[in-house]
């Protein structure tokens, strides 16, 4: 009974004819009418078959768990709340980090609401962190997707939160924002005219999570992420993947072309600070709104090439800009965070240069590991061998490792 959603969203969003849901930048007629049938059929099937249970303890659910952030999110949520407090949950297995190992980790489909209802019984889940989403390069592409999981994933957690009485914490984007929106310090109550589908999915879940918190009293709390960079070059589809690829690539080969163009500025946060950030609005005990923009720092690919340039001086950076400079244009080029700082303490401790010399270190150490590693099965390499390996593998890089730290905050 649970899975009428999940279902009647998979059979709807297949047509026979293939028909297309968007049309002159409206949304169809059909699909007007699968959502609105979907959504009363929900309703429905909630207020019958979910009851309302006590919490004793923390225990979250993450869903999504095996995208950029979720891989370090659930580790890091992990060190707060105790690894078995934490359940880690995606429609795929985790990649290469492994989270999973540390903790519990469930394959299940975030649209299949039955399962989720289950988890969230026989857990005793108090808390839900929804990632699961589709971004907005790879959303452009499948909109079909995007909005069946991105709205409907958003629609079963708030409802589940509703009757369970769950806090809820769904990340929102600077995508939200559109071309009328000020690009320069863009305030959290703003014109939100985004053009992707992405971007309305989450203007979506802000405006229901609102609702929900204002009709139902659900603890609902969301953080506009800016363009998020990772030191393990894992990306998940966003227009800002490039600020991840490029490090990998300037260690690897020195060379990168980035998809944007240069002069092109967004607001961008390094990912401890998010880490910390997600955390910190979660325990915050008093909040006076329940979206925030969230930023740490602003810069161009022309910008962070030359950053990079410093610890790597062959590095060339080339361009050639797709489809994703048309989104990136939409969107802000700083954040005003001002209600952030006031209301929880928001403040970054990374910017770019901090942020590139940490990044690089941490590739450069994981490749010395690696390098030993492989001299550890050749024991006929020499002192010399090992140095003459090193210098192909690794960049020239003086003093980067004095003085820089690697712990995750």
């Amino acid at each position: 009974m649970f899975s009428i959603l999940g279902t009647t969203l998979k059979k709807s969003f297949n047509p026979p004819h293939k028909t297309s849901l968007l049309f002159s930048g409206r949304l169809s007629s059909d699909f007007l009418e699968v959502l609105n049938t979907t959504l009363r059929t929900q309703k429905r099937c909630i207020a019958t078959s979910i009851k309302t249970k006590k919490r004793t303890s923390s225990k979250l659910l993450v869903t999504g768990a095996s995208g950029q952030v979720g891989q370090e999110l659930v580790p890091h949520l992990r060190t707060i709340y105790g690894p078995e407090n934490v359940i880690a949950s995606d429609i795929r297995e985790f990649g290469q980090h492994n989270a999973n190992s540390s903790g519990p980790f469930l394959k299940v489909d975030v649209l299949d609401m039955n399962k989720m209802s289950q988890i969230v019984e026989d857990e005793n889940i108090d808390t839900i962190v929804h990632l699961a989403a589709l971004l907005s390069a790879k959303g452009e592409k499948n909109h079909e997707l995007a909005l069946r999981l991105n709205n409907g994933g958003t629609t079963i957690v708030l409802d589940m939160a509703r009757h369970y009485g769950l806090k809820v914490f769904c990340p929102s984007t600077i995508g939200v924002f559109g071309p009328n929106t000020p690009k320069e310090h863009t305030p959290d109550d703003t014109i939100t005219h985004p053009t992707t589908i992405y971007g309305i999915s989450k203007v979506y879940m802000e405006l229901l999570g609102n609702y929900y918190h204002n009709v139902f009293g659900v603890d609902f709390r969301s953080l506009r992420y800016p363009g998020v960079i990772s030191s393990h070059g894992s990306v998940g589809g966003g227009t800002t993947d490039y600020a991840v690829e490029i490090f990998p690539s300037a260690i690897h080969h020195r060379q990168y072309t980035c998809f944007l163009r240069p002069d092109t500025k967004l607001p961008m946060i390094y990912m401890p600070d998010l880490l910390r950030a997600t955390s910190d609005l979660l325990e915050a005990d008093s909040l006076g709104q329940r979206v925030y923009n969230l930023g740490a720092m602003s810069f161009t690919p022309k910008e962070l090439g030359e950053c990079i340039q410093k610890y790597i001086p062959e590095f060339q950076l080339n361009f050639d800009p797709d489809f994703r400079q048309t989104i990136a244009e939409s969107w802000p080029q700083s954040l005003d965070c001002s209600r952030a700082q006031v209301d929880w303490g928001w403040k970054a401790k990374y910017d770019l240069e901090s942020m590139t010399k940490d990044i690089i270190n941490l590739y450069l150490i994981d490749e010395e590991k690696q390098l030993a590693t492989t001299i550890t099965t050749n024991c006929s390499w020499d002192a010399k061998g090992y140095q003459h390996q090193r210098a192909h593998l690794l960049p020239s890089t003086p003093n980067l490792h004095k003085n820089t730290h690697h712990q995750r905050v």
